[in-house]
């Protein structure tokens, strides 16, 4: 019998439940999909792997974006405006690594300062510089010096940090399956890019701590995954899926160990690492968007979400009937967010640091997103109930301020507050953006 949860629905005649005192409320980017202004920085593996024909759908580059570069001060008005407490932005690699670079987060952290709203930068967000590899152990230690370039020059305004962007897709996706830069289809000869990030985490934390810094986490990717059936073939591809998305990059950070079986197949002295990828988090990020169903192998290739999955994994990603999906193809259950999270509540016990979402939202098309609006409302309450449970979750970022390129998938999906004309650039709020703004001033 393959489990179904109802999905919520938008209950506009009951406001959102009042979430504790000092919550934080914030909306996410990412640097290489909003920035531009790729002539001041220096190339990185996804400047190659668009450059690549067929890799992007529409064909298109991050070289202008959304222009968040120049037009910087509009994009933090409309922040302000918005009435989130943080911004989460991630630092371009590539840029720091030029002349000049560090100056524009100089700008952009005074900007987000003087406007009220709190920088918290993520130092990893897949746009690694085209001559370093994940592959390479040394790469870690690059991260690491690059972490502490960034903590010298903003650290005196900056609080909170966020070391990596989800690790698991930027190995799965851009290691393992080849569908994300750099382009790579190794399957499971993949996985020392998930160590060497790991530990170029830990090693960024360190690096942090030096600088002084006091709330520190990461933001890993997660969601339920639930067996297609109760068959043994079923039930032991689901135990898998879920060890290789979710155990394998939170139990290193979170108990200093690789899920069993795991640990033997990571290069180098893994137990030394492990001290290193375990140093103690202030927050856990989570970036969640939706379960995930798993069976056996069907022994065919499969296109899922825009992923292709190879008929070689030993399991298979399979739609979930009977609740509502955007327009990438995403199942909406925001009630896997609460199992989610009273699962590593459950599993984790106080190993578990507290929690912040990092990542929340989804993409459809329009102004007048009505269906945005639904699918927020939803996650917020479904959020809610897991504090309710227990869960200590001290803030929800939404993704995204803005709509952006999506990586391989072009222009053509929209995860924005604010609607860009990527002609034009001009931007708009949606009707999202005037409900979100509702409720955040509801919550205060």
């Amino acid at each position: 019998m393959i489990r179904r949860m109802a999905t919520d629905q938008r209950d506009a005649t009951h406001p959102i439940p009042r979430f504790p005192d000092g919550f934080l409320w914030g909306v996410s980017t990412s640097a290489h999909q909003i920035e531009g202004a790729a002539d001041r920085r220096g190339p990185s593996v996804w400047d190659s792997f668009t450059a690549e024909p067929g890799r992007v759908k529409d064909g298109s580059t991050a070289a202008v974006a959304c222009d968040h570069y120049h037009r910087y001060p509009e994009d933090v008005a409309l922040l302000a405006g918005l009435g989130v407490d943080a911004y989460r932005f991630s630092v371009s690699w590539p840029r720091v690594n030029s002349p000049g670079g560090l100056d524009f987060y100089d700008r952009l952290v005074d900007e987000l300062c003087a406007a009220g709203v709190r920088p918290v930068p993520t130092l990893f967000h897949w746009d690694l510089p085209v001559d370093l590899d994940w592959l390479e152990r040394d790469t870690a230690y690059r991260f690491a010096d690059h972490v502490s370039a960034v903590a010298a020059r903003l650290g005196d305004r900056v609080g909170k940090w966020i070391t990596l962007n989800e690790p698991a897709e930027h190995t799965l996706l851009g290691h393992a399956l080849g569908t994300h830069a750099p382009g790579r289809q190794l399957l499971f000869d993949a996985l020392p890019v998930a160590h060497h990030q790991l530990l170029g985490h830990g090693m960024a934390v360190r690096a942090l701590r030096a600088a002084g810094a006091t709330d520190v986490g990461i933001a890993n990717s997660h969601g339920p995954t639930w067996p297609a059936s109760q068959e043994p073939a079923d039930v032991e591809a689901a135990a898998f899926y879920d060890l290789l998305l979710n155990r394998l990059f939170a139990e290193p950070v979170l108990l200093g160990e690789y899920p069993e079986g795991m640990g033997e197949l990571m290069p180098g002295d893994v137990q030394s690492d492990l001290k290193v990828i375990a140093e103690p988090l202030d927050f856990y990020g989570v970036n969640y968007y939706a379960p995930t169903r798993v069976g056996a192998p069907q022994g065919t290739e499969i296109e899922f979400g825009g992923v292709r999955m190879p008929a070689e994994l030993p399991f298979s990603v399979q739609e979930i009937e009977g609740v509502p999906v955007t327009d990438f193809g995403w199942p909406v259950v925001p009630e896997g967010l609460t199992e989610l999270l009273t699962t590593f509540k459950d599993r984790y016990g106080d190993r578990l640091p507290p929690v912040v979402i990092t990542e929340n939202g989804c993409s459809y098309p329009g102004v007048d997103d009505q269906n945005r609006i639904a699918y927020l409302d939803g996650h917020l309450r479904a959020l809610h109930r897991a504090v309710e449970a227990g869960v200590d979750v001290r803030g929800y970022f939404v993704w995204s301020l803005m709509d952006n390129f999506e990586w391989a998938e072009g222009y053509e999906r929209r995860f924005g507050l604010v609607h860009v004309d990527f002609e034009t650039l001009a931007r708009t709020p949606k009707a999202s953006y005037t409900w979100l703004r509702d409720v955040l001033r509801a919550q205060r």
